[in-house]
Order: structure tokens, then sequence, then C-alpha cells
């Protein structure tokens, strides 16, 4: 998702894009703490302890989301997760249909991902084509012994046959809805809005 022009300073709870004038929270600050510490303990279950997890953001939100849940694991485990950063830019379907994009970083941790089951971590599912984007970023970059995925909020309307290991929040919207994840990170204070899409004016 974009960045936003002003970025809010902590503690406020009113948006200031005004295209988002009449957005709702949904999530707030210690809910998404909430969801992952929940998709913390869930990735330890399933990994059976996490020796081998990488976790991967993609970039902006999800790598800060990937970040906060190296730290949770780390926690639960006692040991460090490495993460990581995969940008996806040139790997994106749509890159005729739009204005050129700045790329982002992709960093990969030291050891690699050959044999690691690397998580991949992003803010919002949607139609699923970014995901895509990131399996073939992926594949150029190693051999992982398994991907899953991890989201905090899922909204459906899916294109791909793409599904979420680990979700946060499932949200179901209409297409005429907007689904906005703001980070302290990036955005000064932790929320999820919804919204609905304003038409441009003639």
């Amino acid at each position: 998702m974009d960045k936003q022009d002003n970025r809010q300073a902590a503690g406020q709870h009113a948006p200031q894009d005004p295209r988002q004038a009449d957005a709702r929270p949904v999530l707030e600050g210690p809910d998404i703490a909430r969801v992952l510490t929940r998709i913390a303990h869930e990735i330890v279950e399933r990994a059976k302890g996490a020796d081998d997890v990488v976790l991967l953001g993609i970039p902006t939100r999800g790598v800060f989301l990937a970040q906060r849940l190296a730290a949770k694991l780390e926690q639960i485990t006692g040991r460090t997760i490495p993460v990581g950063s995969l940008d996806i830019t040139m790997y994106r379907d749509d890159l005729r249909m739009h204005p050129p994009r700045a790329l982002a970083r992709t960093e990969i941790p030291g050891d690699g991902l050959d044999g690691r089951l690397v998580v991949l971590v992003d803010d919002v599912l949607f139609s699923g084509r970014t995901i895509r984007a990131a399996l073939d970023a992926l594949n150029d970059l190693g051999r992982p012994r398994a991907v899953q995925l991890a989201v905090l909020v899922d909204r459906g309307h899916r294109e791909l046959p793409i599904r979420a290991d680990y979700v946060g929040k499932n949200l179901p919207t209409s297409l005429r809805e907007t689904v906005k994840v703001q980070l302290a990170e990036e955005d000064g204070r932790d929320t999820v809005l919804l919204g609905v899409k304003q038409t441009a004016q003639q």
C-alpha cells in the first residue's frame, strides 16, 4: 500500500487522507499486537519449534510486520529468527498498466533460503497477485523447503488460487470498500481502517 502524504503522530485516531474520511477502525494497536502474538505461536506449532524458519516481509508494511513477528518468535523460542525483505516490483503483472514504481529493498538473511521454511509476510491479502509475484521473486533467490504466507488481514476477492496459512483477521469486504493498514513505523500509529472508495469528482 502507498505511503500517506502526511504521516500521523502517534496516538491520533482520525485518518488524515480525505479519501479515508469515513473510514472506521476494525483493528487498533492492542488488537494488532494480539493477533501477531497468536500468529507467532501458530508458526511455532506448525513448524515444530521454528528452527529453520525465515521471515520475509513484502515492502512496505509487510517488512515491519515481519520484524515484529521475528521479535515475538524470539520471545517464544529463545532463538533469533532470520528476517528480511522481498521486493516484488519487477515481478508484478501490472507493470505496463501503471506508472513506474520505485524499487524497494530485497534483503536475504546471511544463511540464505535453501532448505528453509520461508514465511512470506504481508499486510493485506486481496487478489493474490502480489503473492504470486513474491513467489516468482523467491524462485530466483533460492529453493526453500516450503513457503508459507502470513497476513494481517484477508479481505477476500481472490483472483488466483492463493490462500494464507496464518491470518490475523478475516475481513469480508465489497469491491467498493478499501482496507488501509497503518503501522507506527511508517504512519505513526497502528490501525486497520475500513472505508469506501471515493469516486473522482467531475
